[in-house]
């Protein structure tokens, strides 16, 4: 038996955290100094990773390579599947010849002006795909529509990465909160229930003060002052109607439909504010970026039929979510197969508190958001392949099917990459090199409150989910909480929110966020990740300062 050692280093647990941090370094380092490809830094880093579980943690060799063989099976399904699943969703609409009508469709909402149109896609529309699949789905579609509208490559991806930020944490039909609390129920469906609640009400006193400003910073991204200077109107209008709605749905109705809802009600607010506001240097952006002058007549060739027939996939794609996510999820659930992984699962394996750190892969076939993708994807194909209007548009199930072969091919390296950093998530976490690097930074007193986020901000950079995040330090982040004399009279459910918030902010620099939209944009991981470090950090430092305030002169805020 095996059993994970918070300070195996010379019984030093400052020691210890710093060398559990060695692999995440090593990825890093060859990732932007030595400019490899993302594949072999994940593969440096997890050669890395097992070495320091065998040598630093005492990990027996054959627990450390089948802790890896589950992190690569969790990679490949259901993260790979969803993520390859969800570029052949929108490449399904150019199959058939329908993302220049819905192209047109947002040039129609936006008055023609590039960066309405992109905060649209990137922010609401992307909000509204965290909402029902989460997994790097909206980065995948929302890249690549982007494109369809004349922005850089660079410029897409770093817009992207940012506007997925407002909805991570209710993303996935509230997946991460609803883990955070289950994790502290100790099995208590009504207890976890309820702090599931109350962690979401507190992230909707967190979550909107970031969603307010992100369509303004996209638009500065996208055209700098000029973009600010022109359309702060219509970004505060976004921004502003997510940011009320994603306060209210989480905390006085149902925190599982908070993005839904926001989305949906942003997307609304903007079609309505355009009809009365007009935008600024239209077609002067618009030559800055390659493309013609508007005067509207390309989106007044839109007939009804074929704006909804553009529409099409993605009007599916909410009804298939919903359909499974909120109306028969248990009926799904219950198809799930409990696989207990070989060598590992009976006992062999033990946290530091003498627990199975979760050796059980679970094989979610009908449940996987993948498989909804897939089933919205296949309907999608079939109503673009009955109803072509009058020989406009051509499309056929064996065309859809190629389609998806090639993206398969396309994305291999991507695939490899992912598979090989949910390789290393699992040799870190079975082995303790993770819990060694959150109790180091859970041990320090009275600034618990500040770091606290950091947490998250870890876990979901390396991991790429906060789902997963909440998972690893829920339970750590609650305990020291309860045990710091510095936070007496806080409730511990802020350090839960605060940790979930640090997801939000750490999903843009995770390996497997900056895969995604390295395939969409076709920009190099290392690229990408320089964008959006400075963000990132940025968003972190604002949230630590938050928090910390939120436990002392702000804690008013708290529900």
């Amino acid at each position: 038996m095996f059993q994970a050692l918070v300070d195996p280093i010379a019984g030093n647990l400052a020691l210890s955290a710093l060398v559990a941090c060695v692999p995440l370094i090593t990825f890093f380092i060859m990732l932007i100094g030595v400019k490899a490809q993302a594949h072999l830094a994940a593969v440096t880093a997890l050669a890395v990773a097992v070495i320091v579980a065998i040598v630093g943690w005492k990990m027996p060799v054959g627990y450390a390579l089948i802790s890896a063989t589950q992190g690569a099976a969790f990679g490949a399904f259901p993260i790979v599947f969803i993520i390859v699943l969800a570029v052949w969703f929108y490449e399904v609409t150019v199959k058939a010849g329908r993302s220049e009508d819905l192209r047109k469709f947002f040039d129609m909402v936006g008055g023609g002006d590039i960066r309405i149109q992109a905060m649209l896609v990137a922010f609401s529309f992307g909000g509204l795909l965290e909402a029902l699949a989460g997994f790097g789905a909206p980065i995948a579609i929302t890249a690549t529509m982007i494109l369809a509208l004349g922005v850089k490559p660079k410029r897409a991806a770093l817009a992207v990465m940012l506007a997925n930020t407002a909805p991570v944490a209710y993303g996935a039909v509230g997946t991460p909160i609803t883990t955070a609390g289950n994790m502290v129920a100790s099995g208590d469906a009504a207890a976890a229930s309820a702090t599931a609640q109350h962690i979401a009400a507190i992230v909707g006193h967190q979550a909107p003060l970031f969603a307010f400003f992100v369509p303004l910073l996209l638009v500065i991204i996208l055209d700098g002052k000029r973009g600010a200077r022109d359309c702060w109107a219509p970004a505060f209008v976004v921004g502003g109607s997510f940011a009320i709605t994603q306060w209210w749905c989480s905390n006085f109705f149902a925190y599982e439909l908070t993005d839904v809802i926001a989305a949906l009600v942003s997307m609304a607010a903007l079609v309505l504010f355009m009809k009365v506001w007009k935008p600024r240097g239209v077609n002067d952006v618009r030559a800055d970026f390659g493309l013609p002058p508007t005067d509207g007549s390309s989106a007044s060739e839109l007939t009804a039929s074929r704006i909804f027939m553009a529409l099409v996939p993605y009007i599916v794609v909410v009804a298939v979510f919903g359909i499974c996510k909120l109306g028969i999820p248990q009926q799904l659930a219950m198809t799930d197969i409990k696989i207990p992984w070989p060598f590992i699962s009976d006992g062999s394996i033990l946290s530091a508190a003498g627990k199975d750190p979760g050796t059980t892969y679970t094989l979610n076939l009908l449940s996987c958001p993948g498989t909804m993708i897939l089933v919205a994807g296949v309907i999608s194909a079939a109503i673009y392949t009955m109803f072509t209007e009058d020989g406009r548009y051509q499309m056929s199930m064996g065309a859809a099917a190629n389609s998806l072969m090639n993206c398969c091919y396309r994305m291999r390296y991507s695939a490899f990459t992912i598979v090989f950093v949910l390789s290393l998530a699992y040799v870190m976490n079975f082995s303790g090199q993770t819990i060694s690097i959150g109790q180091f930074l859970a041990g320090s007193g009275p600034a618990f409150a500040f770091i606290s986020p950091t947490l998250g901000w870890v876990g979901t950079a390396v991991t790429g989910s906060d789902t997963s995040a909440n998972a690893l330090f829920s339970g750590l982040q609650y305990s020291a909480a309860q045990a710091n004399p510095a936070l007496v009279g806080v409730t511990p459910d802020l350090f839960l929110a605060a940790n979930t918030m640090g997801g939000v902010v750490g999903k843009m620099i995770s390996p497997q966020s900056l895969a995604i939209a390295a395939v969409a944009t076709g920009e190099k991981e290392a690229d990408i990740m320089k964008a959006v470090l400075p963000w990132s950090i940025g968003f972190l430092v604002a949230l630590c300062i938050l928090v910390f305030l939120q436990t002392n002169i702000l804690n008013f805020m708290l529900p």
